[in-house]
């Protein structure tokens, strides 16, 4: 294993990108096997599980520069749920995203980096700034290549809530006259904008969003106000694999580009720590149903992804972590093949 890593590292500082890979997934496969524990007595899990974080990371790295990010993705991933606490692990994830052009996933990412430095008090305000400024970068990218819906900002203090929202969809209406088919602001979670701290110490905001289609603007506003999230078409019941297809490429994609934008600026849910990762899960469903193994396998392991950094963002109340190890355990099942019987499946009937 040590010479695996050394080799892997050395490959690496002369720029061999493949065969660095080569080595760091032969010493990934070593730790798969008990190889870096030295003993029952001398090794701490955590400090394996950090092991592999590394190895992972270092494999991400390597994919990026050989032009594979889709592999990379699945290796950051991986990272993550070994050592969800390090800020570089989310930041090699966002730059994963960017390169597939999945702009808000990436913005959610790096929001998710920055929001780690400073919990794990970053002392380096710079540092703090270049994470903002690459958050505030994606969140634009995202939204400047959306076509069917648009976005809405309003300042939020602890003022009427209810009067505030009506407010905002006022205020929306007339600033973004194309999309008013549907018009909802989130009432679930504050969001979060990528400002200095000093300019705006603290400012939440109430995030409004417009659709050109009032079809996909009534869906989505389903999918976000429920107290649990159910995913379109979950009860349409597709006699032929083409309408299943067809629901995703006209309303299903749309659908998930509006939700993975919402998420890019909000770090708590009010309709729960897992609110996010069901949504993920109820994706992960429909490309089931699609038969679209691969990308299934990606959504489920970036649900778990999502599942192992929850605790480091917020408080988990008891019946939530409960709710988060059964959900952990499910993805887990489902990746192996299985169909998620502990806790999913329950959630799915109700």
């Amino acid at each position: 294993l040590r010479a695996a890593l050394r080799e892997g590292s050395a490959r690496y500082r002369q720029r061999d990108f493949a065969a660095a890979a080569a080595r760091f997934s032969t010493a990934l496969e070593l730790c798969s096997k008990g190889f870096a524990a030295e003993g029952p007595l001398k090794s701490f899990p955590d400090e394996i599980s950090k092991l592999s974080s590394w190895i992972e990371s270092m494999l991400v790295v390597c994919y990026l520069k050989l032009g594979q990010p889709g592999l990379a993705l699945h290796h950051s991933h991986r990272s993550i749920i070994q050592n969800p606490s390090h800020f570089c692990n989310h930041l090699r994830q966002a730059a994963c995203f960017r390169c597939l052009h999945r702009y808000s996933e990436a913005a959610r990412s790096a929001m998710v980096a920055q929001c780690l430095y400073v919990l794990a008090e970053g002392a380096r305000l710079h540092t703090s700034d270049l994470l903002q400024l690459y958050w505030q970068a994606l969140t634009q990218e995202a939204l400047s290549g959306e076509v069917s819906f648009s976005v809405l900002y309003t300042p939020f203090e602890k003022e009427d809530k209810a009067a505030r929202i009506e407010e905002a969809n006022r205020t929306f209406a007339e600033k973004h006259p194309d999309y008013v088919q549907h018009i909802f602001t989130d009432p679930h979670g504050i969001h979060l904008l990528p400002e200095k701290a000093e300019s705006h110490p603290g400012q939440q905001y109430l995030l409004t969003l417009g659709f050109r289609s009032k079809e996909i603007g009534k869906t989505v506003e389903k999918f976000v106000t429920r107290k649990l999230p159910v995913f379109p078409g979950q009860k349409i019941t597709f006699s032929m694999e083409e309408e299943a297809e067809t629901f995703w490429e006209s309303t299903g994609k749309r659908i998930m580009a509006a939700m993975a934008f919402i998420g890019s600026t909000k770090i708590k849910d009010e309709r729960g720590p897992c609110a996010r990762a069901m949504e993920q899960f109820h994706h992960a469903s429909l490309l089931s149903h699609l038969q679209r193994g691969e990308e299934q396998a990606q959504v489920m392991a970036q649900a778990m992804a999502e599942l192992a950094t929850v605790p480091y963002l917020q408080r988990v109340s008891q019946e939530d972590e409960e709710l988060l190890r059964s959900l952990m355990a499910d993805a887990v099942d489902i990746l192996a093949g299985g169909a998620g019987e502990r806790t999913w499946a329950k959630i799915q009937k109700v």
